[in-house]
């Protein structure tokens, strides 16, 4: 990206956007300038971006250290637009959304989707993409949709994500599903460890990152349940000139042939 240099910070696993010297120089998290001096002489803007560190294709962490995927390149690329600088920092999905409560981050950009829940807490940014929920098998199951919606399968998924509010939503709450046939891990690949050492039945995920985590695993994907869930940036409540900002960014990315280079990157067409 021009003008912007990527600095690994290898002890905290962050990366930051632009003339960071491997650290935060005082600045607490939250605060929302370093005090450099942009090209007109004001104070660079500097926001930390949480991000789900294990989530190809929007958000993962390379094997040097480097965060990269869809929504890691488009949040560097709404910076460099919108003039300020960012630092992407890998959290535990389930404590996202308090980090940003906390001030501990400033931006979630992590393939989040809008849920009325979400929005009771925090602000979304208009949405970016629209994903559906896949469910995978073991490769020699005979488990069928029908089993699987039908309540006939344990069913395992990531703690805190949208599948998990689904299921307990649409089976557990319905009585179709017995609550303890729904079993939480703290990662999606946890899960998948315990479909294929044959500890649960079925495994249900955003379908564009299940189906990447599936390719060289002995599992197959049993079908895909249209839930058309929109994903969106996250920020405070009260970070409306942020919210505004990011906006006006995101509106230009996508109508940038950056976007459609991305989307053709990561595999999203």
């Amino acid at each position: 990206m021009d003008g912007r240099v990527l600095t690994a910070l290898v002890a905290s696993v962050m990366v930051v956007a632009a003339g960071c010297a491997g650290c935060l120089d005082g600045r607490l998290p939250g605060d929302q300038t370093d005090g450099s001096a942009s090209g007109d002489g004001t104070a660079t803007r500097t926001y930390i971006v949480g991000i789900d560190g294990n989530y190809y294709p929007f958000s993962y962490i390379e094997k040097d250290g480097q965060p990269s995927g869809f929504d890691v390149e488009s949040i560097l690329w709404i910076a460099e637009e919108m003039d300020f600088e960012v630092i992407i920092k890998p959290i535990a999905w389930e404590h996202i959304i308090p980090s940003l409560e906390e001030k501990r981050i400033d931006i979630i950009y992590s393939g989040m989707t809008i849920t009325d829940d979400r929005r009771a807490r925090i602000n979304f940014s208009t949405p970016y993409r629209v994903v559906n929920q896949g469910i995978v098998v073991r490769a020699d199951s005979g488990m069928t949709m029908d089993d699987i919606l039908g309540g006939n399968a344990v069913i395992g998924t990531q703690r805190g994500c949208s599948a998990e509010a689904w299921i307990r939503d649409n089976l557990v709450q319905a009585g179709t599903l017995p609550a303890d046939r729904l079993v939480l891990k703290d990662s999606i690949q946890l899960s998948l460890s315990e479909l294929m050492s044959g500890d649960i039945d079925a495994v249900m995920y955003d379908e564009p990152v299940i189906a990447w985590a599936i390719r060289d695993k002995p599992l197959r994907m049993a079908g895909v349940v249209e839930t058309n869930e929109e994903y969106a940036i996250a920020v405070r409540k009260e970070d409306t000139e942020l919210l505004e900002m990011l906006n006006e960014g995101l509106d230009r990315l996508m109508r940038s042939s950056k976007w459609q280079e991305l989307i053709r990157k990561y595999g999203l067409e």
